[in-house]
Order: structure tokens, then C-alpha cells, then sequence
């Protein structure tokens, strides 16, 4: 039992690193932590190990949907703990079965183990990432934005730095572990710690030597104006406050003197007709001001009918007309559309607009002074894989991208952050500057190298002006993922998971 507490901490504790990026060495010691303990056990253990570790994890890098669910979807707050940690438990599955084929798998050759123990962490978070339409949030290698192994997101994002992470953690863990062991063991101590120190000292080299791989080149500036509407989540869609919320959007989208104007998520939060109906001419007044040459906008609005169905959408407005939208692909289960079967759970909610159809999955970019912008909203930030596909044609491929984001229903807590390093992951994987404006935070605009260059203080009202500059090429990341996707790692999880166990070295006190 003392164990499973422990592994539970070390899961927790590693969640300051998504938020304090300077913190990255922790998640490397927690990873390692785990990997000795499961070095000691059955596999059945290891399985208790790995779901308490993971189930930790979960519940301490999510806690704030408790807030969505409870303070604005009027959840019961029992029921709302529930689900929480439901989601946390079962996502930590992935992690539980992982660390028992470790276990199970187990040769006493420390190279072999941790090479193991690095393939199935990975399979682990491919498997959170991808399965039931996916959950990567707080995935391993966003933990790392700031540390020497970001040098590698161009080259295997997101998930090739968390198994990368778990190498070097598994040959520190199975070091500590097998010291304890034996003069028989030295060999298998040795190894993985040099090869630990190995892995981290070559990317830090590199780094501080020649610093990031250059694959992209700089395009044309931009002069950006993003908007961060600070409009309380339990206020957003009621009556008495929407004129004053529409009010402030179309005076700071109208007053802003920029190339290019960026609202937020459903910065307009009603759909065409009941706008008309609310504010006559609110949309028209827009269209006209944008017509005018030297201006163009993007802003996030709900669009369709009860016949036509619903999206999460941006329209662009520049004096091509109206006819740019970008519908949001990647929907949030619960929140955007209802999974088969829970249909039950959404009435509990009181939450607006809970049924939307998915655009298409390779749209077009909004194309402004010869950049190409490409628009991904809320969380499909977090699906490098699938922003990706959009690189396939390197002549259409997206020169800067934008993210628009309501966090407003999670309240002033860690998520603000964590989001904001997910998008700074996705700059340093495709080498393209990202502008995120959102609705409370964090508003800001990120470099090519994952450098946040201009940011508005979460939680209040502006706009942030700023410059942005575009980027031509391709990393190796955008390459094989747009031609292959996640099946490359798939594959290389696959491999380490099947290879031979050999011998299996005697463990003592186990």
C-alpha cells in the first residue's frame, strides 16, 4: 500500500513541470522512480503501480474540469469528483496494462529493460492520445518545452520526447534498482547509467553548441491585434450581458489598426440568426468595415441551423467578402459532441451548444499579404499529428498558425498555462510561429522556437498588438507525420514491446 501511495505522489508531482517548465528534471525522476519500482515487482504489481502513477497524473494535471462541470455545467459536486477521477482511472489503464507487460517482459539485461520500459510508456501515451478520440493532455514530452530534449520536438514530437523521457528514466530507475542487487549486477548498472547520462547530455550539447535545427526559412511580418475578451464563463451566453460583451468585440475589431485581427472563440457566442435578431446589422457592420483594402479578421462564431446542424467556426472577413470559415475538426466529448451511449450524462450538464458536426480534416489555410494562416480552435492544438496533414503540400502548407481558445470554462487555474506550453510544443515540432487568442488567457503570440515574444496577463480585458512572421519548409516532424501520421512511433512501440526477453536474471528481494 505504501508503495501505490508513493507511486501515486511521484505521478502528482510531476504536473508542476507542465505548468513551471523550468521544473523539467522532475517528471524524469518520477518516471524513474516508477521504473525501478516495477524493475521489483509481479507483474501484477507493476499493473497497481502503473494505474496509481498514472490515475495521479491524471487527477492532478485535470482537476479544473471539476470547475466546468460543476461551476458552470451545475453538476452536483460529489458527481463532479466522480468524474474526474472516473477519467483519470480509466485512462490510466494504458499505463497500468503498459507496466505489467514490463514487468512480465522482464530479461535482467538493464539496456534491454529500459529500451523496453521506453516503448511501452510510449505505446501508453499513443493509446491516451489516440483511443475514444483522445485525451494527450499533459502528455510526457510537454513537460520538456523548456529543457534540452525540446532540440528534438522537429525532428519526433510530442510523443517520440515523452518515450525519450521514459528512456532515460528507465536506465537511471533499473541503475538505482540494481545496485542493490549484487556484484553480479554491475554490468547492468553501468550501462544504463551512462547511457542515461548519454541521452541527455547529447541534445543539450547540441543545443547549447548550434542551438535548434533551422528546417524552416522566415517569410513576410505581420503586424497582428489579438483579442483577449475576458468574458466570465457564466456570463457568456446571458441575456444581460451579451450586448456589452458584443459591444467591446466589435469596437476592439473595428478599432484595432493591424494586417491581421484575431478574436476568439466564439467571440460572437450566438448563431446568424439570433444575432439579427438581438443586434440588427452587427454582422453586416463588420463585413463592411473588413471590405475596406489593408484589413482582414478572423473571428470565432457558432454557425449553422437546427437543419443544417451545428459548427464551431471562424469566418474571416477581408475584402475578398466573407467567404473564408474554418469549422473545428477535433470536437471535445461532453462539451462539442455526445458519445454513443451518454447521451444521459450531457442532460446533467448546463452547458449551450453540446452537439456539433466536425469540419473537414485538411481545411484550407485564411491566406493574408502572402502568409497562410492556419486556424485550429481550443484543444485541436493538442493533435500535432493532425495539424500535420496540413503540410503534405509544402506549396499550400500553413506559414503561421492561430489558436482560438476559450478556457473560460475551467476558471483561473494551471490550465491557462498548460495550454499555452502545448502551443509552444506545437511551434518547435512544425517551426511555425503560433498566435493564440482566447477568451481569458493565455493571449500571446510564439515564435518559431517555441519563444512566447508578447503576451497579455490572463484574466483581463485588451488587445494584444504584436508582430509575427511567417516560415517556409518543412521539419522532419511535418514530413513523416503528414505521409504516416502516429504509425512510424506506433511501429517503433510495437518493435520494442515484441523483442525477445532472453534471459531472465534472478531478482532477489522481490
Amino acid at each position: 500500500m505504501a508503495r501505490l501511495a508513493c507511486a501515486g505522489i511521484a505521478g502528482a508531482l510531476q504536473t508542476v513541470a507542465f505548468v513551471h517548465t523550468q521544473a523539467w528534471p522532475l517528471p524524469l525522476l518520477a518516471v524513474a522512480w516508477l521504473a525501478w519500482q516495477v524493475d521489483r515487482a509481479t507483474p501484477r504489481q507493476a499493473a497497481a503501480l502503473g494505474w496509481s502513477f498514472g490515475c495521479a497524473w491524471g487527477c492532478a494535471s485535470t482537476w479544473w474540469l471539476f470547475i466546468s462541470l460543476h461551476r458552470y455545467g451545475q453538476l452536483p459536486a460529489a458527481f463532479a469528483v466522480v468524474s474526474v477521477l472516473l477519467l483519470s482511472g480509466l485512462l490510466a489503464l494504458y499505463l497500468s496494462f503498459a507496466m505489467a507487460w514490463v514487468a512480465r517482459r522482464r530479461s535482467g539485461v538493464g539496456l534491454r529493460d529500459a529500451a523496453r520500459f521506453a516503448a511501452a510508456w510510449l505505446a501508453a501515451e499513443l493509446a491516451r492520445g489516440v483511443f475514444f478520440t483522445g485525451f494527450p493532455w499533459a502528455a510526457t514530452g510537454y513537460s520538456q518545452v523548456d529543457g534540452p530534449l525540446a532540440v528534438l520536438a522537429p525532428w519526433i514530437g510530442v510523443y517520440g520526447i515523452g518515450a525519450w523521457v521514459a528512456w532515460v528514466a528507465a536506465c537511471l530507475g533499473l541503475g538505482a534498482a540494481r545496485t542493490q542487487m549484487g556484484a553480479g549486477w554491475r554490468r547492468s548498472v553501468t550501462a544504463p547509467v551512462g547511457l542515461a547520462l548519454t541521452l541527455l547530455a547529447l541534445p543539450a550539447a547540441w543545443s547549447l553548441w548550434r542551438g535548434a535545427p533551422e528546417f524552416t526559412l522566415p517569410g513576410r511580418t505581420l503586424q497582428v491585434a489579438l483579442l483577449q475578451t475576458n468574458v466570465a464563463q457564466d456570463e457568456k451566453f446571458a441575456a444581460q450581458y451579451l450586448p456589452e460583451a458584443l459591444a467591446w468585440v466589435s469596437s476592439a475589431l473595428t478599432g484595432a489598426r493591424a494586417d491581421l485581427v484575431l478574436a476568439p472563440e466564439t467571440a460572437v457566442p450566438l448563431l446568424p440568426d439570433q444575432l439579427a435578431e438581438l443586434v440588427p446589422g452587427y454582422w453586416a457592420g463588420l463585413q463592411q468595415h473588413f471590405a475596406q483594402p489593408g484589413r482582414a479578421a478572423l473571428v470565432g462564431v457558432p454557425l449553422g441551423s437546427l437543419l443544417q446542424g451545428y459548427t464551431n467556426s471562424v469566418v474571416g472577413l477581408s475584402a475578398s467578402g466573407s467567404d473564408y470559415r474554418y469549422d473545428k475538426v477535433h470536437l471535445v466529448p461532453f462539451g462539442e459532441f455526445i458519445p454513443t451511449g451518454f447521451r444521459w450524462f450531457t442532460e446533467l450538464l448546463s452547458m449551450p451548444l453540446g452537439d456539433f458536426n466536425r469540419g473537414p480534416l485538411n481545411p484550407p489555410s485564411f491566406e493574408r499579404l502572402g502568409e497562410r494562416i492556419g486556424l485550429n480552435i481550443c484543444y485541436e492544438d493538442l493533435f500535432g499529428e493532425e495539424l500535420a496533414l496540413r503540410f503534405a503540400d509544402a506549396s499550400s502548407a500553413p506559414s503561421i498558425l492561430a489558436n482560438v481558445s476559450n478556457i473560460g470554462w475551467f476558471g483561473d487555474t494551471i490550465a491557462v498555462a498548460q495550454h499555452l506550453h502545448i502551443s509552444r510544443l506545437r511551434s518547435l515540432e512544425l517551426q511555425r510561429p503560433m498566435l493564440r487568442a482566447t477568451n481569458t488567457g493565455a493571449t500571446a503570440v510564439i515564435d518559431h522556437r517555441g519563444v512566447v515574444t508578447a503576451r497579455l496577463a490572463p484574466f483581463t480585458r485588451g488587445v494584444l498588438h504584436a508582430t509575427v512572421q511567417g516560415r517556409r519548409g518543412l521539419t522532419p516532424f511535418a514530413r513523416w507525420s503528414a505521409a504516416a501520421g502516429l504509425w512510424p512511433l506506433w511501429l517503433l512501440a510495437g518493435l520494442g514491446l515484441a523483442w525477445p526477453r532472453g534471459r531472465l536474471a534472478p531478482l532477489s528481494g522481490r
